[in-house]
């Protein structure tokens, strides 16, 4: 049996990032704060943990005074680094520069537009960096999941859209035609802006997905399943290829999706260790003899 792991897999830039500082600051200390799961991927988070990173929500960090907190990749809003100061807390900032450039964007447009216009983002409601980017604005911003979501939308005054930095860029595009055509059907006079915000190391995944999956019988895309990155990218394996199988760690894979199988490849999302999709080919090739 041919076993491929996708060379395109695994930990973005961003995810890196962060992963190094954790693990660089618990070098020299055996404990540290982080504010929300490192990354969306369980088996990742539990071996930072078994190291001494500590995951933490917003209202634990209110009661945390005089200590160290890691900010991972997907941002924060201002209301964060406020808490922060007021409670001597030092932030060791691991926010993704592709998130940061995106904030400080909405920041100026929305500074821009005062109360007249509004400010979209397409991404997924309750999101690390949708409520991030969501700071930036004062809480003026509409957030949109899909195109029935475009219903919240006034039609009369200007538009401006932007993306969560992970979503597809098929949806994103689907978002954009249909505010033209509602703007169109309203007979709206009035500006449209698109910014094309997605992450282009995650957008570019789509296109090589969809030429992996083709390539081999069996396709086990690997991933956390907090992870909306992964869900996105497991539909894409799965729209090429109807033998693909999700699964977060070895232990969840079965002996007979590899039956009379003599190709399998094996992929992950951008918040997926190279260690996970190893240990995973190691296990195919054990079921397989």
């Amino acid at each position: 049996m041919q076993i491929e792991i996708d060379k395109n897999s695994g930990f973005c830039f961003g995810v890196v990032y962060a992963i190094q500082i954790a693990e660089n600051e618990l070098k020299n200390n055996n404990k540290l704060y982080c504010l929300g799961d490192i990354v969306h991927n369980n088996v990742e988070v539990e071996r930072l943990q078994k190291k001494g990173l500590i995951t933490i929500d917003h209202k634990k960090l209110k009661e945390l005074k005089n200590t160290k907190v890691l900010i991972r990749a997907h941002g924060e809003p201002p209301e964060t680094y406020k808490i922060a100061f007021e409670n001597n807390i030092q932030l060791i900032d691991a926010s993704c520069p592709v998130v940061l450039r995106l904030q400080n964007k909405i920041k100026t447009e929305s500074d821009s537009l005062k109360d007249y216009g509004q400010i979209v983002i397409y991404g997924k409601i309750g999101h690390a960096e949708v409520n991030g980017l969501i700071g930036q604005t004062k809480n003026k911003v509409i957030v949109i999941e899909n195109t029935t979501d475009l219903d919240k939308l006034d039609y009369s005054k200007p538009i401006t859209l932007f993306s969560q930095t992970t979503k597809s860029s098929e949806g994103f595009y689907q978002i954009q035609e249909e505010i033209k055509r509602r703007i169109k059907l309203h007979k709206a006079k009035q500006n449209f802006k698109i910014n094309n915000t997605l992450c282009s190391q995650v957008s570019s995944r789509n296109e090589e997905l969809i030429n992996f999956s083709k390539k081999h019988q069996v396709i086990i895309f690997v991933s956390g399943k907090k992870s909306s990155n992964g869900k996105m990218l497991y539909e894409v394996c799965k729209s090429q290829n109807s033998n693909t199988y999700f699964v977060s760690n070895k232990d969840a894979l079965q002996k007979q999706w590899f039956k009379n199988v003599k190709s399998v490849g094996v992929c992950g999302a951008t918040s997926t260790p190279m260690w996970v999709m190893e240990e995973i080919l190691q296990k195919i090739k054990e079921i397989s003899n």
